[in-house]
């Protein structure tokens, strides 16, 4: 059996065996198989699929490629979120300290930015001496002392999959529904989490444009879960327009600040809550979504969540005076407006567009090495919806590249859909699935 063999089996469209994927991704976590072979794999699944067998088959590998991190010891249901990657998503920052402030252990195992879409990871390193990086008794010290603790991938815990995941950010091969499954699921899993909620984005700004692609991760993510004895539900929500009105890392953790502090964007607010709702109900703490909501909001009102962000900051050795005073911290060398051409109605707010801008500022990654700036990104004055006039302004630039921006600028201008007439109400939470309904 070689590399090259099994590329062409996928390639062809035939379905891998157990000792075929075994070979491939244990060669590639050696070192026996280099990039550019497991770049070719890659693009043949992302062609040709893999169907249900095949993607528990590569979960599976992906999980014991390194250890299964044991929560046994830590009392009660441990609950994580995971969302498919979209344009201003910041919610995990927001979420962990608001369902930990209930009493819910969250252990969050969380990534880099892929492709047009942003990284919790990269969202909180970006608060000076955050560290993200702990092995498993760091890990589990964190999460026993706080509730919560946000991290990424620790040297054992899907190893490979944290290889690969770099390799597709670079290799146009993010949006391939088996591979974002396996690798949703094998850090999850390896995690030790009790119950999952997934955040499937669904429209421009996600991996998955259309509705029933969407549906159908959810559908594989839940049965995944559900092989390895895991609670989960997911949510399928709209991303054709930014979250929020903050995209970029240092910018995303100022919104962060000011929704615990109770001054929220509606479209953050509301799927904030459902999906706190959701974990609630996980961990038995609720009965009902309007229950959960209600819960989730008093924890932000009574200063519960803010004081447990500013807790799980300070374990895992972030400045809490910078998040305290962020006015003090992050200024981009270069600041631009982008102004409305004309008057009208905001028809749409292109997502993948204002992602890609962000990235090109230096919110993101281009290549695997580059280094990220945390100032970088940019921020929306205005939505969907609303109606502004000539030359009222749409949004901010924000970088340290100036032989870039003009560029970027005009890609920003017409990002913006300008027209006369208002357009129909969008709903921002399409639908939600369980392992009920697997």
């Amino acid at each position: 059996m070689t590399p090259y063999e099994i590329i062409a089996h996928k390639r062809d469209g035939k379905a891998l065996s157990k000792t075929e994927i075994g070979f491939i991704i244990q060669g590639y976590q050696k070192g026996q198989i280099p990039d550019y072979q497991m770049a070719a794999f890659l693009m043949a699944v992302y062609f040709q699929g893999m169907n249900d067998k095949e993607t528990n088959l590569l979960t599976d590998a992906f999980i014991h490629s390194g250890s299964v991190i044991d929560l046994s010891d830590i009392p009660g249901m441990k609950v994580d979120k995971h969302s498919t990657g979209g344009v201003g998503d910041k919610i995990s920052i927001i979420l962990a300290p608001m369902v930990a402030a209930a009493g819910v252990y969250v252990p969050m195992i969380s990534g880099r930015g892929l492709g047009h879409t942003g990284g919790t990871l990269d969202k909180l390193e970006s608060i000076p001496g955050f560290k993200t990086d702990y092995p498993t008794s760091g890990f589990k010290k964190i999460l026993r002392r706080t509730g919560a603790c946000l991290i990424g991938q620790t040297t054992d815990l899907a190893p490979v999959d944290k290889k690969v995941y770099a390799l597709r950010d670079v290799t146009a091969t993010v949006p391939s529904i088996p591979l974002i499954a396996a690798s949703i699921m094998s850090k999850k899993i390896a995690g030790g989490t009790d119950a999952l909620v997934l955040d499937i984005k669904v429209g421009r700004g996600a991996f998955m444009t259309d509705r029933s692609s969407a549906q159908k991760l959810a559908r594989i993510l839940i049965r995944i879960g559900k092989n390895y004895g895991k609670s989960t539900s997911a949510l399928l929500t709209d991303m054709n327009q930014p979250l929020g009105y903050a995209v970029g890392n240092w910018l995303e953790i100022l919104e962060c600040i000011d929704c615990l502090q109770d001054r929220w964007p509606d479209d953050l607010k509301q799927l904030t809550c459902r999906l706190a709702s959701l974990m609630l109900q996980h961990a038995g703490k609720v009965e009902t979504i309007r229950e959960g909501e209600k819960l989730a909001a008093h924890l932000v009102t009574s200063g519960k969540a803010w004081k447990k962000f500013i807790s799980i900051v300070r374990a895992q050795k972030g400045d809490t005076s910078v998040i305290q005073e962020p006015g003090k911290y992050h200024r981009a060398k270069i600041e631009q407006e982008i102004i409305a051409r004309r008057s009208g109605w905001i028809q749409n707010i292109d997502a993948l567009e204002i992602g890609l801008c962000a990235v090109s500022l230096g919110a993101g990654r281009i290549r695997m090495t580059d280094q990220i700036d945390p100032a970088a990104g940019i921020r929306l004055k205005v939505k969907q919806g609303q109606f502004v006039e000539a030359k009222q302004q749409l949004a901010t630039l924000f970088t340290g590249r100036k032989k870039e921006l003009p560029a970027v600028a005009e890609r920003v201008i017409k990002a913006f859909r300008i027209t006369d007439k208002k357009p129909a109400t969008s709903s921002l939470i399409l639908e939600l699935l369980s392992d009920r309904d697997i």
